[in-house]
This record gives structure tokens, sequence and C-alpha cells, in this order.
């Protein structure tokens, strides 16, 4: 069986493509794709993972996680799941002055889980410029330097996550992509989360364009859209573009940053080490990084 894990990151896309992905239920069950409430198996999940401590799962763990995922009696070829919050909680993003110190552990057990399944890893990463701030601001009231745990937010590097993820569970197939992005990319994360082809009509590829949009301009598009269907996702994704252009809500789009010591010259260095690690990461193998 196939089975494709939106791992995150926090404070991206928080459950959106697993919703938008959810709008599709009739016409993936068809094509054997279950897309299971996330109630069935996060703390399922969650417990069993930690309840193992990193030993090796009784033999009939799978089926009896599967039994419990599934409806009774419910087959299926591709499962897909999601959980923004799978490696840690955004309060512990840099537990132990390490950014996402778990990943290896979280990646490993998903793996001895479900030993002889075929598992894909979807992952949102964002600039710690803005991330590292707004995963903070979950941690209702937090010290913000107990926060950070002695890490320098310049050491902050998304590929060292990829590649313990990786290098954990080599097996793993794993499809990265820039929450930036993300309005311009749905259509086709969407569809690769489903594991469906590039070209198939699917309900809520623009879910989240339209979400960022002012309502008039999210009207606009559908309109324009229906009437001139993009030839290619490349065309899509300027059309989207330009109504984003005209149509984004600042509110939406603008990200104020008021940390201490977090002044202009620090989150420009820290825009910069993202955009070099963004090409680190395009180069790394088993990884497949979508870009807009």
């Amino acid at each position: 069986m196939d089975i494709a894990f939106h791992i995150g990151a926090n404070c991206t896309d928080d459950d959106r493509l697993l919703k938008s992905a959810s709008k599709n239920l009739p016409m993936l069950a068809g094509r054997g794709t279950r897309v299971p409430n996330p109630a069935r198996y996060r703390r399922l999940l969650r417990e069993t993972i930690q309840h193992l401590r990193g030993e090796m799962p009784e033999p009939g763990t799978r089926d009896i996680l599967i039994d419990a995922i599934l409806d009774h009696g419910e087959t299926t070829e591709r499962l897909v799941m999601g959980n923004p919050a799978f490696i840690c909680t955004p309060a512990r993003i840099c537990e132990a002055g390490c950014f996402h110190e778990m990943a290896s552990f979280k990646a490993r057990s998903l793996q001895a889980l479900f030993p002889e399944d075929r598992i894909e890893l979807f992952l949102g990463i964002r600039n710690p410029a803005s991330f590292v701030p707004a995963c903070w601001e979950q941690t209702r009231g937090r010290g913000f330097d107990e926060f950070m745990a002695g890490l320098d937010p310049r050491m902050i590097l998304w590929s060292d996550v990829v590649a313990r993820l990786r290098q954990a569970a080599p097996g793993i197939a794993l499809t990265v992509w820039c929450d930036e992005d993300s309005a311009l990319l749905w259509p086709e994360l969407v569809r690769a989360m489903a594991g469906i082809e590039a070209d198939a009509a699917i309900e809520g590829g623009h879910d989240l364009v339209e979400e960022i949009m002012r309502p008039e301009g999210a009207a606009r598009l559908r309109d324009y859209l229906a009437s001139h269907p993009p030839a290619s996702t490349a065309q899509e994704r300027r059309i989207v573009s330009a109504f984003l252009d005209k149509y984004a809500r600042p509110e939406a789009v603008e990200i104020e940053i008021d940390l201490p010591g977090w002044d202009a010259g620090l989150m420009a260095d820290l825009t910069a080490i993202y955009e070099a690690d963004l090409d680190r990461i395009s180069k790394m193998e088993g990884v497949r990084l979508l870009a807009a």
C-alpha cells in the first residue's frame, strides 16, 4: 500500500492541504485512495510511537493500525494522512538546541510501523525569519530565550532536517515545497498527495489562493479560469499570480515581526540563508522540491 503522510511543518498550511484533498473523497475512493478523518489516526499513531520508544513493534501492529484507521471491511491502495505536529509541536522546534531534533526518531518510527508499505512524506517549509516567530507565538507565554534553547537562528537549516529524515529512513520518498509558494502550488500539491495525474480534475485546487484574496478577486479568478482554461500548469500559476498581485488581502500576505534582537539585518541574513538552503535541498537524492 502507498502511504502519503503530510508531516507539516507547523505554522505552514495548518491542515488546509488535507482538507482540500478531502473535498475529492468520492473521486479518490474510485481510484483506490482513502483520506481518513485525522481523529482516527493522530492520537493513535502518536501514542503508539511513544509507547514503542524506538523499539520495533510487535508483529501484526501494522494491520491493527490499518484496521483502526479505515472503516470496517474497507480496503485501499493509497492512504493519505497528515499531522502538522507529527515531528514535534511548535514549542519544541528548537528543543535541546537542535532544529527539529526529533525528525530522525519520528521517520524511523513511522517506517517501523509500516515496514512493507511505500511511504512518501510531504513537508512544507518556511523562511525561518517568519517561521520561528510564528511558532513562538503558539508557545503560550514561554520566554523567547527559553524557546530558542541557545540555538542561533542563523544555524536553522531545513536541509539538515531533510538530510536527517532521509538518513533515518532512506526508503521513504520526500516531497518538499516552500510555504511562501503554496498558493501557486496548491493544485499540484493536492494531486501529489492524492497520487493522481497532473491534469486530473479536482476540487479545492484554489482553496488557499481564494482564502488570501478579497472575495471579489476570488470570484473573478474562478470565472476567468472557467472561461479561459489554462493550457499548462505554468500558465495556471501565472494567472493565479496575476490575480494575487491585484486582489491579495494585505493582512493575509504581510507579516510583521517583533522579536528582541530581530532587526532588519538579521531578517535579511535569515532570508539569504534560507534561499541558499533551498538550492541544497534541490540537489538532495530522494527529495523532490516543488517550486513555483
